[in-house]
């Protein structure tokens, strides 16, 4: 249980738990290959338009489906009751996530940064007196502040924190991408992150255990045309975890979570309506779920995919 981070062991260096591949080093996560065929057919379809190629040559590797085998099942099912902070709750990933969590009988931390999807994700949680979800933006340093100091009052400092809170740019070339968006890119992906790590951490250390999520993607590990500033913020996501797991004391680890293809509004953003040939957020919950559950401290520094 008191393991030190440690160096990843490279490419090829992986382990799976069931179905789920676990892989170590940059590209040692085995995950679907749908970014780059995708953009690839997209390319081509431009290409016949005169517009030019809209993908390239990735790196992301194709493996087996997503799954989660009955080890992982059994050793979430066996954790006992947890308290998950998950920011971006109030939509896609986020909020399928929360919804599956609060299911199984965990509470739920959660901020957005709009009152009235938090007001229908209270309506539809299950017990939702046991659960915390309230307003805060993950951009703003004092908000994060002031959402770990409430979380304290309640007592209700997460076992797991899932940083999740998300945006993409509209599909443009990287010169001409406005500044404002590409800040908010970074805002929110990169900053976002690190001030939710600036307030919370702390409260792990106190506790001396704690598991920090913080969401990847197949572009954190690859790339991809037209989307260089979220390519840009995820890779930068896969390298602050790294860092962050060599910093971490015995009781905590850090992994980068890449969830897959699934069909969301960002991935709409980017694929259309071929976004609808992908998982549901409802599907992929519960794989996403049992996964997070049964994360170790052994998983320090890994970059994993659902």
């Amino acid at each position: 249980m008191g393991r030190a981070p440690r160096e990843p062991i490279g490419p090829q260096g992986k382990r799976s738990i069931g179905n789920t591949t676990r892989g170590h080093g940059t590209h040692g996560a085995l995950h679907s290959n749908a970014y780059e065929t995708e953009w690839e057919r997209r390319g081509e379809e431009r290409r016949g338009e005169g517009a030019g190629a809209a993908g390239g040559g990735g790196g992301m590797t194709s493996g087996p489906k997503s799954g989660v085998g009955g080890v992982a099942a059994a050793r979430a099912a066996a954790s006992g009751p947890r308290t998950v902070l998950i920011t971006g709750v109030s939509r896609g990933l986020g909020r399928a996530l929360a919804l599956e969590l609060a299911r199984r009988g965990h509470a739920v931390v959660g901020c957005s940064r709009s009152a009235e999807p938090i007001r229908s994700l209270e309506a539809e949680i299950a017990s939702p007196s046991r659960h915390f979800l309230t307003v805060a933006d993950v951009r703003s340093d004092s908000s994060m502040a002031e959402l770990a100091k409430a979380v304290v009052e309640r007592k209700q400092i997460p076992d797991i924190i899932v940083n999740n809170a998300g945006t993409i740019n509209r599909n443009n070339k990287t010169w001409n991408v406005p500044a404002e968006e590409f800040d908010t890119v970074v805002d929110t992906n990169i900053k976002g992150t690190a001030n939710v790590l600036r307030h919370f951490v702390p409260l792990m250390l106190v506790k001396k255990h704690g598991m920090i999520i913080n969401l990847s993607s197949g572009w954190g590990r690859s790339s991809a045309a037209e989307v260089a500033p979220y390519c840009a913020s995820k890779w930068a996501i896969e390298g602050l975890t790294r860092s962050l797991a060599k910093e971490l004391p015995p009781g905590l680890a850090a992994i980068a979570l890449s969830p897959g293809v699934v069909n969301t509004d960002m991935l709409t953003s980017c694929f259309g309506s071929s976004a609808a040939l992908y998982q549901s957020t409802e599907q992929w919950a519960p794989k996403a779920a049992t996964m997070i559950l049964s994360l170790s401290l052994e998983d320090n520094g890994a970059s994993l995919t659902v």
